[in-house]
């Protein structure tokens, strides 16, 4: 079994889709493992976009992650990194395929309301910034 890091973006706690996202990967027969409700520190936010380091929109992306509470998820299931990026979306909500969370409900790139990691290793690094191995059940 797989493990995946998902985190709610602060616009997606702000329009109420706490229920609706976790809904969502529950009905794909996703186990939640972890969940914690908290606001990002700046440090925590370099962190877990360290990759974009450097890059123009670096700046904006950690204002945005630390502008409000976000939902940080650890989830597991059968190839669940690519299943959680199929039920997300494209990161430009104008390119997501209909009925996926960022279709759904994303307006920008910059405020696509969901976050998930992109491969097993960046899954383990993100859970790993989020949560104690035994927070994780």
């Amino acid at each position: 079994m797989e493990r995946t890091f998902v985190a709610i973006k602060p616009d997606g706690v702000e329009k109420g889709l706490i229920g609706e996202i976790i809904t969502r990967f529950e009905r794909k027969g996703y186990k939640l493992l972890g969940l914690k409700f908290l606001n990002v520190k700046t440090e925590l936010a370099h962190k877990h976009y360290k990759e974009h380091i450097g890059k123009p929109f670096f700046d904006d992306l950690v204002e945005f992650i630390i502008s409000g509470p976000v939902v940080a998820m650890a989830w597991e299931g059968n190839q669940v990194v690519s299943g959680a990026r199929k039920l997300i979306g494209a990161t430009n909500p104008a390119d997501a395929a209909p009925g996926t969370i960022r279709a759904d409900y994303a307006i920008s790139v910059g405020r696509n309301i969901i976050h998930g990691a992109d491969s097993i290793a960046s899954a383990e690094r993100e859970m790993g910034l989020f949560f104690e191995a035994r927070e994780l059940t």
